[in-house]
């Protein structure tokens, strides 16, 4: 091979989603926290509008992290009435444990249409209890939601965690930006066994805090070195990351020969294809701490046609859309047989790849980004391409500019 340097097209992602709608909350709580590198993301700009909203009824569309969110922070306004709703899959999406939870802490909520979903109506109250159960299975966000305002109850806050916990690097990531905007209290916000305790806090420190970019939009870049063998810088991302679906870069590597290079002094990551990578027959994989890139997972090993089974992915159903389901549908599509359980999918055998293929985003934002790198390898159309509103914005213009020719 050619001697000659690596030629790296550099794309500057926006701020983490997620860190970015866990600092909103909190700062709209304690008011002495300055973001930068907020995300771009429909979310988090939908987030942002409902906190300084001084309407009654606020829709959220599809973001369910919103919903989540506010329906704890709302629950804590004392004397502030709030309706919460959103589009017709939100009205679809459970919301009962997170309700449960915070009406045992003294919060008074009312479901408006379908009992266990939104519309809900919202009675904002102090409350003085500080101990709830809540199960850990199901969304990692109803959990957060209560991390967020643990602080701001009188007498601080305990969750026991219920069965099984999905998606921890999540709980980990809230208590952790809780822990750096709270330094004097760090010791004493835990998560041991399966008890979260946050202690009452009266004032924060100013904080400064600058958002890490996303790595769940980071991953679909993964995919296209993968399917492509070319090469990508991206900005903004830390050797040691709050974020759990960081855990990408190992699951690259090991599986794809997708090579991580960190620049700390740009905080910019390289990637790079590894020569005569020798590929597994077979990737079996728990993804229970990162759910959100299964689907990016799902349609690299597709295109390089390696077998798959994945587990840990029971919080799927209860997204945007199953993703499941529209991962099986879709994936066949590009010739791809699956099967698939309340927490899995697994391929069974590789076949021809069908023409004019169109994929059906079901209104997620993510199967629209994660089956975008197929396309350097056989051409499909992706419906509705504007849903990636939802947490990447720029999704398609740095699509087109790291897949056209020259620099």
């Amino acid at each position: 091979l050619s001697e000659k340097p690596i030629i790296m097209k550099y794309i500057q992602l926006s701020g983490s989603k997620s860190e970015t709608n866990r600092l909103l909350i909190l700062q709209k709580l304690f008011s002495n926290i300055e973001i930068k590198n907020i995300s771009n993301a429909q979310d988090s700009q939908l987030l942002i509008k409902a906190l300084n909203s001084c309407e009654e009824t606020i829709d959220i569309h599809h973001a369910g992290t919103a919903m989540r969110f506010l329906t704890a922070f709302f629950a804590i306004q004392d004397g502030k009435t709030t309706i919460l709703t959103g589009s017709k899959r939100m009205k679809q999406r459970p919301i009962a444990p997170l309700v449960d939870a915070l009406k045992n802490l003294g919060a008074e909520i009312h479901y408006i249409e379908k009992e266990g979903y939104p519309p809900i109506k919202i009675y904002g109250k102090t409350t003085t209890l500080s101990r709830v159960k809540i199960s850990a299975n199901i969304s990692s966000q109803f959990i957060t939601a209560l991390i967020l305002i643990g602080g701001k109850l009188e007498n601080g806050l305990q969750i026991e965690l219920i069965e099984k916990i999905t998606s921890r690097p999540y709980l980990e990531m809230s208590l952790e930006v809780l822990r750096i905007v709270a330094p004097h209290l760090k010791n004493k916000i835990t998560f041991i066994d399966n008890i979260i305790s946050i202690p009452n806090i009266t004032e924060l420190p100013h904080k400064d805090y600058t958002i890490e970019s996303d790595w769940s939009s980071a991953s679909y870049f993964y995919s296209y070195v993968a399917i492509s063998h070319q090469s990508l810088e991206l900005g903004n991302f830390k050797r040691v990351s709050l974020q759990g679906d960081a855990s990408l870069v190992n699951i690259y590597e090991i599986f794809f020969g997708i090579k991580t290079q960190f620049d700390d002094i740009k905080q910019t990551i390289s990637l790079t294809s590894t020569k005569d990578f020798v590929y597994p027959k077979l990737i079996k994989i728990n993804m229970n701490d990162c759910p959100d890139i299964a689907q990016t997972l799902c349609v690299t090993a597709t295109a390089l046609k390696i077998h798959f089974e994945i587990n840990g992915l029971s919080t799927l159903k209860v997204k945007e859309t199953d993703r499941l389901v529209a991962l099986q549908n879709e994936l066949l599509k590009l010739g791809c047989h699956t099967e698939i359980t309340n927490d899995s999918i697994k391929s069974t055998k590789f076949s021809e790849i069908r023409k004019n293929i169109s994929i059906k985003t079901y209104d997620d934002h993510r199967m629209a980004m994660a089956f975008a790198p197929f396309r350097y390898i056989h051409p499909i159309h992706i419906e509705n391409p504007e849903v990636v509103e939802k947490s990447y914005p720029n999704f398609w213009v740095d699509w087109d500019f790291i897949t056209k020719k020259g620099m």
